[in-house]
């Protein structure tokens, strides 16, 4: 049986515990004390220039930033690995994904001069920086680390 989500509620604070199959499911939980919508993200959300400070920085979850482009072959090699640590991380991490080529500003703010590039942002602040591909345990390791 899959480990629960540990969803926090962002209106009370409470910790909720789900079942991953009941989200995977397509149910939409409810936090136990205050009864508002739990936020629930299973897969990776697509973050622009405009959409960034709101996404990333505001975000009360540590964030994993996949920055990528289309054409770059290594990025489709790890693009499997974010979506699968999207669903396990849920609730735990926020994973977005930023295709550079189309939202410069944000890539040239963060010196993303190679890509594959995984972020790894706390309360808005980088914490960790990943580049090119990794191993799938390796990433896991150093988001467990930004999550602690």
């Amino acid at each position: 049986m899959a480990e629960p989500l540990l969803i926090r509620c962002p209106v009370c604070g409470t910790s909720n515990r789900l079942p991953r199959d009941k989200i995977e499911r397509g149910l939409k939980p409810k936090c136990g004390r205050c009864k508002n919508a739990l936020p629930i993200q299973l897969e990776p959300l697509t973050v622009t220039d405009g959409t960034f400070a709101d996404e990333v920085e505001g975000a009360q979850l540590p964030v994993l930033v996949d920055a990528w482009a289309p054409w770059c072959g290594p990025c489709r090699i790890v693009a499997p690995v974010i979506d699968e640590l999207a669903t396990e991380m849920a609730g735990r991490v926020r994973v977005v994904k930023l295709n550079v080529d189309e939202n410069p500003l944000t890539a040239s703010r963060f010196r993303l001069r190679s890509i594959p590039t995984l972020l790894v942002l706390k309360a808005g602040r980088e914490v960790d920086r990943i580049v090119g591909v990794q191993p799938k345990q390796e990433i896991l390791r150093r988001l467990e680390r930004a999550v602690a």
